[in-house]
This record gives structure tokens, sequence and C-alpha cells, in this order.
């Protein structure tokens, strides 16, 4: 096989949270929430962070050009299908970045030519072409992607690969869009690549792993074994369908087993942790207690065999320590004496950067939820800054509510709100008391979503935790997350279902022209 190793020998991060796992239903970010997760992909220490897809919509392409402006110790790619259109438009968002990227593509398999773009090999080869020679003039950090290349003809993708690094590609991804490969045959699909793209050498490999047959990181991981310097992931493996390969268990896997796998990333797996949680906070989403690396149960023990192993020496039942991914181990951290010193420490710990303005009025709520709590944990911190520095900009603002239910009277809620400036209040009954609640909301605000999901979780133990609801939106094709914590959960609910509404008003402002991958 050839060296096609570089110098340089470790698997370079591409991140596409921001791009990708943001196209996800659910998943929807505004433009601060976005820059958000870009300033934590940097002190992550990923690579290259994909920050949008400019042509989208006019907010995705604000959000890619603030980035490229605040974020200066990674590339930041912008992605473009192959025509000229899109890829003036990402040049146009991504120039001010101090190591710019134009990421274009253009779908390789028959299938793809056949239904969806209804054109020959040769004329999808003159605009892959194109494209990359477009792109180049405006840097020289361009990517291409041939889209379902796993279902390409390997002949006709291998001819399309070295065309484009002859137009100028410097790096080429082999995505496997539709999740359809298993691990055996992709690695054998990237030596193929490796042995017949005559002029493999002069671009880096790369590789967009789906997850729609749960193989997402173990293709990734055959992919790295035969040459693949570049993984295309997401925090929390977040994406369309069944989400991308999951950064966190490529990165903690390398890491790990360096001696089996030969190489390593430049990712502080310190910060992994606390760049989960804040995208859990941010979306809304949880990530399942058995998630590899991230989950609620990825360092618990509960066997006796395992517990009494773990007693006598850790690595009888840890192959990696919580602390190696950010997880702190204390539960109680701060009470109602803290400081806002010591409150500021915790936070940056927890993996937050927040302004001054930020940290004082999530410092004020801390306060008060400290005087009715005994103890407060770090998941109530992160509440804490999901509800009062995450949230969605306020077309609705919740003021306040009062309800009345019981084994007899009807369940009513009075709820005051302000919508679009304008102070309003109205009463309404239900079926309980949150329906009571929701149903007066729907009235004040005028709305029309459809409730799709409501759950409640204790965010801490013991009777004064606090509850913290996820609520699921559906209105018109467009499914959005709420969520909300207090220690009543009706408050919960009704912050939840206001936040949910609030993601609806900024998910109809946008309005995505394409889909990648």
């Amino acid at each position: 096989m050839k060296d096609i190793n570089k110098k340089d020998d470790f698997v370079r991060i591409f991140d596409t949270t921001l791009r990708d796992g943001e196209q996800s239903p659910g998943n929807t970010m505004n433009i601060q929430e976005k820059l958000r997760v870009a300033r934590q992909l940097e002190i992550l220490g990923v690579d290259i962070i994909e920050a949008g897809f400019p042509i989208a919509s006019q907010g995705d392409f604000d959000a890619v050009k603030k980035i490229a402006e605040t974020v200066k110790d990674c590339e930041i790619a912008g992605l473009a299908r192959a025509n000229d259109k899109d890829i003036d438009r990402a040049w146009e968002a991504i120039q001010n970045a101090a190591a710019p990227r134009i990421h274009t593509f253009i779908s390789t398999s028959e299938i793809h030519l056949k239904h969806q773009l209804r054109k020959s090999e040769d004329e999808v080869l003159q605009l892959a072409i194109d494209a990359v020679k477009r792109a180049k003039k405006y840097t020289a950090n361009v990517e291409f992607s041939a889209m379902d290349a796993t279902r390409s003809n390997r002949d006709y993708l291998c001819k399309v690969l070295a065309a484009a690094i002859d137009a100028g590609a410097t790096t080429i991804n082999v995505p496997d869009t539709v999740g359809y490969t298993v691990p055996k045959e992709f690695g054998d699909l990237i030596r193929y690549v490796v042995e017949n793209v005559p002029n493999i050498d002069k671009a880096i490999i790369s590789v967009h792993c789906h997850n729609d047959l749960g193989l997402a990181v173990a293709n990734s991981l055959a992919a790295i074994e035969n040459g693949v310097r570049q993984v295309e992931c997401t925090l929390n493996g977040i994406g369309e369908r069944a989400g991308n390969a999951s950064l966190e268990e490529i990165v903690m896997t390398l890491r790990t087993r360096k001696d089996l796998m030969n190489t390593d990333t430049r990712i502080n797996t310190e910060k992994i942790y606390p760049s989960s949680r804040l995208i859990t906070s941010i979306t809304g989403v949880a990530v399942q207690p058995n998630k590899a690396v991230v989950g609620a149960n990825a360092f618990a023990h509960e066997s006796g065999i395992h517990q009494d192993g773990l007693l006598k020496e850790k690595i009888t039942y840890e192959i990696m320590t919580p602390e190696s991914v950010g997880m702190n181990k204390s539960s109680l951290v701060l009470g109602k004496h803290s400081g806002s010193h010591a409150f500021r420490k915790r936070v940056e710990e927890l993996g937050f950067s927040l302004s001054d303005e930020e940290l004082q009025k999530t410092f004020k709520s801390f306060k008060d939820l400290a005087d009715k709590k005994k103890e407060v944990f770090d998941e109530d911190i992160e509440a804490l800054i999901a509800e009062e520095v995450l949230r969605a900009p306020d077309v609705y603002k919740f003021l306040n509510m009062s309800v009345m239910s019981g084994s007899v009277a009807i369940p009513a809620a009075t709820v005051e709100m302000e919508v679009n400036g304008e102070v309003t209040k109205d009463v309404c009954t239900g079926d309980g008391p949150v329906d009571a609640a929701f149903k007066a909301i729907t009235k004040l605000t005028g709305t029309k979503s459809k409730l799709l999901k409501y759950i409640v979780n204790s965010i801490t133990g013991g009777t004064d935790a606090q509850g913290e609801v996820t609520v699921r939106l559906e209105e018109d094709g467009m499914v959005v997350v709420g969520q909300g914590a207090h220690m009543d959960i009706i408050m919960a609910s009704v912050l939840a279902y206001v936040n949910a509404l609030n993601r609806l008003e900024h998910a109809k402002k946008k309005s995505v022209k394409g889909i990648y991958h």
C-alpha cells in the first residue's frame, strides 16, 4: 500500500456539529448559540469547524460569518454545492477567518446521478472540476466531497477524486452518506482509493460516516487504519437521521488504544464532557444514559463484582478515567454562602465561558436557588446557565403564573406574558395544571404548534431537586425542542414550552435549501 501518511501523522478532527448536527430536527441554534458552541470547539481543540451552509439562509450565512471573524485557533469551513453561487457565498462568509476552507461537494453514485442530479458521469466530473477550481481562486484550502461515495462505482469515484486533486483540492472526503457500509467493506474502499488515485499523496483523505446502522464510529476507525487522516464527526453524534460519527468516541478510542491505532488527535480530552453538556443544554436533546464516554452511566458501576474490583484497583473495570474526559467526581459544589468568585471558578470548571453580565445574571439565580435548596449541584448550575444564558431570543416572554388544582377543583391556570413587547394575561382550564397552563400560553401567543413529546426528569436527587422538562413541538413540518428547569415542575413545564415556542419562531426564519451527507 502507498505510504500516504504525512510528517504530522495525526488524525484531524473536522467538527460538523454546527452544520450537519444542527440540520437534524430539534437541534436548530440561533447565532449566539452557534457562536458559543464554536468557542467551545476552539477550547476543545478541534482542527476544523464546519460552521454552516452559508447559502442555506441569511441566518446561516450570518452565523458562519460571525464565527469566522471570532474563532482564530481553528480552520473555519463553509459548505457549498458544486456551483458558482454556493461557492461565492461560502467565501463571502468565511473570508475573514484566520484559516478559511471551502468545502464543496457533488454526488458520485449512480443512484444519485440518475434520480437526484439527472446528469451523466462526464457532466458531474466536469462540475466537480469547475467547483474546485472556482474555490481555489479564493483559497488554497479546498475540500472536495464525493457524496454517497460508498454506493459509487469505485473506478468512477477514483476518477473524480483524482480530477478534484488535480484541480486543487487539498482534502478529499469519502462519505458514507446514508450509513450503508460496514467496517471491512469501508476499509477496503479506502485502500482502493489509496491504490487507484495516482495523486492521492497530494491530499489528506477524510471520511464522513453516518450512523444509520450504528456503525459510524467503527467505519471511521476502519478508515483511519487504512490511511485516513481526517474524520468528520459531531459532539454527542448528533446529525441527520440516526446521526454522525461521535467525536468523543473516536477521540477516546484513538487515545485509549493508541497502541493499536498508532495515531492520535490534538483534542484536549478534558474538555469533552463540558462540550457535550453544552450541546445538550443548547439543543435540549439529552444524551442517553448508556452513551459511551459522556453518558450518565459511562463511569457508573452497580455490579458488586465490579465495585469490588474498582475499590482494589480502578484499572480492573475502567479503561479510562472520568477525569480524562472532564467529568468531575465531586457532587456538592456550592451553597448559599458561596461568593461570586467561587461561583465563577466552578462555572469555568464546568466548561462554560460567560461574560461578566451573563455571570452576574446566573449568579443571582444561583443565590435564589441556594436559598431554597440545601445543596446545589453541578447539574443545577448547568440548568441555570441553560435557563439564563443559552435560551433562544424571546419573542414570547413568560412573566407570571398562578394555578389551581386538586382532587375536586377543576384545574385552571392564569398566565401573564409579554408577546411582541405587549403584556397580556389569560386564564384557561385543562385536564391538569400543566395542560391548563399550556392552553393559556397557546391562547396568548396565537400559536398553532402540536405537542409531540413531554418529558420530566429530576436534575438531582431529593425532594428539593430541580425538575427539568423537555418538550418537542411541531408546526408545518418544523420540529423544535424546548427545555426548562425549576423546583416547581409546573413552572419548569411552562418555561420549557415558552422556550420551544421561541425556538420555533427562530426556526421559521430559517429556510434550508439543501441537505448534504
